[in-house]
């Protein structure tokens, strides 16, 4: 591969501006999702409560990272990561900017858009997540020592993108109106296809489709005709599919509901039981599923930035500074803030590390992270105790954030770089959709959270933030101890 001065391919940094302009769109229509949804009516929000504004919340973080499975079969079998890519980045800007008209469509019909603009988005996800995280695998060789490196400096661009959004569509959303910032995420996206466009030279042929032959150097005019039809057709069934659930009965969705998770569910596992072969690669197979579990339980935690942590912003933390009242939104751009000063360091650290012999396994950085997010919510739950007296410093969600960022650097980049090296060479997307699966697992519980401590003892505020301290301390003790038994069975795979 071609490199550039700092010893990785130059495509990492087409990639890395890619994703940050996706997940720039992304963050931004998340830091107001919860806030819009909770909104008074005569501020143009829906005015719902707290619980129904989390269980869309739930719903649309959850099937974001379950649609990344059949993005990933589809571009392993017929459409190449690229294509995907493209795809799914046109979809998402067309649901940021239905996103965007539903804020200001007639009274009747406000609902049916905001559904459908989050449809658009759940879908077009799936295309675009875990095909460019599989390109950002396919610029290094299986065994490069490199590669761990370079999904930390391509996850630099996620945190980019999810710094600027809440500073930007945030902003504009909560101070000039909904519309403005939905508006603004929609654009980002616009950009971020653009410059993967201009810039796809610098992958080579990594990516291309699969009956893409040995002088096959870019997409060709059917490539491009493919594009169109299958964003067509996602549109379509985005659409489609809310107004089915409008308009049939509980019962009956339930019933397609079933059938399609049990259709899909053989297909996955088919094609999973076909791309594999030996002892070793089930072996390696075997090791994504145990380490999905500890993912599950990391997101289930790490996610209540989006949902319990944006409306302590609100509610119980003093947000006055310097005579100007500091939008809650604006919070969320505490990790990616960290992961940007504190990604290059790990990066080196990774280095360094394998240079001597002592870089830890992944499933020990596993348990490691899961530590740090139970020390985060342990720091969280004083502070909702010192909110019971009035508002409280912002430096408590400040803490908080930094521990959970230490964490995340610990397990998502870390968990995407071992999707990659453990994979079978036919399934790698797929795999890479099912760990999305496992994050689209914690997000749902993330949601769901507040309810199902409530239902065990645990009252929401401190009780419960002790209850997820706990849960997440147990899971990293559990990983720690396991970390030799996977280690062995990932078969030489650091």
């Amino acid at each position: 591969m071609t490199q550039n001065n700092a010893g990785h391919p130059r495509g990492l940094y087409t990639l890395f501006f890619t994703e940050m302009w996706e997940r720039f769109s992304y963050y931004g229509m998340r830091a107001l999702l919860t806030l819009f949804l909770v909104a008074e009516l005569v501020n143009n929000g829906f005015g719902m409560t707290r619980a129904e504004a989390f269980a869309i919340y739930g719903v649309f973080t959850g099937l974001v990272y379950v649609t990344p499975i059949f993005g990933g079969y589809l571009a392993d079998a017929i459409l190449g990561q690229r294509k995907a890519i493209y795809i799914g980045a046109f979809v998402m800007a067309m649901g940021q900017f239905v996103m965007s008209y539903s804020v200001i469509a007639e009274e009747s019909s406000r609902l049916f858009m905001l559904y459908s603009g989050l449809a658009l988005l759940i879908v077009g996800n799936g295309f675009f997540k875990p095909n460019i995280s599989t390109i950002v695998g396919g610029l290094y060789e299986a065994d490069d020592p490199r590669k761990d490196g370079g999904f930390t400096i391509f996850y630099m661009g996620i945190n980019l993108g999810a710094f600027i959004a809440p500073l930007t569509a945030g902003y504009l959303g909560e101070v000039y109106g909904w519309q403005y910032g939905f508006a603004t995420a929609g654009f980002g996206m616009v950009i971020g296809a653009l410059w993967f466009f201009f810039n796809q030279k610098s992958l080579m042929k990594v990516g291309l489709p699969p009956n893409c032959d040995s002088a096959c150097t870019g997409l060709k005019g059917k490539d491009w005709t493919d594009i169109v039809i299958y964003t067509i057709v996602s549109v379509a069934i985005s659409f489609g599919m809310v107004y089915l659930i409008d308009v049939i009965s509980e019962t009956a969705l339930n019933y397609i509901i079933y059938i399609i998770a049990i259709a899909a569910a053989g297909g996955i596992g088919y094609t999973i039981y076909n791309g594999t072969e030996g002892k070793t690669e089930w072996s390696r197979v075997s090791v994504i599923f145990i380490l999905a579990i500890f993912n599950i339980v990391f997101w289930s935690g790490f996610e209540q930035a989006g949902s319990t942590f944006n409306l302590f912003a609100v509610d119980a933390t003093d947000r006055m500074a310097f005579g100007m009242e500091i939008p809650a939104s604006w919070f969320q751009a505490i990790n990616a803030v960290a992961i940007f000063a504190i990604a290059p360091i790990f990066d080196i650290l990774w280095g360094k590390l394998t240079q001597m012999g002592k870089n830890p396994p992944t499933p020990l950085k596993f348990g490691f992270a899961l530590i740090m997010l139970a020390l985060g919510f342990f720091v969280m739950s004083a502070a909702a105790s010192a909110a019971v007296g009035g508002l409280v410093s912002p430096l408590w969600l400040v803490s908080v954030y930094l521990l959970h960022t230490l964490g995340e650097l610990m397990i998502s980049p870390i968990g995407l770089s071992m999707i990659t090296k453990l994979s079978p060479p036919k399934i790698v997307s797929i795999m890479m959709g099912i760990w999305m699966g496992s994050i689209a697992i914690g997000n749902y519980m993330a949601a769901a959270m507040e309810h199902i401590a409530a239902s065990m003892g645990f009252e929401q505020g401190a009780p419960m933030f002790r209850f997820i301290a706990f849960e997440a301390l147990i899971a990293g003790a559990i990983a720690i101890a396991l970390a030799p038994v996977i280690k062995k069975m990932m078969k030489g795979i650091h």
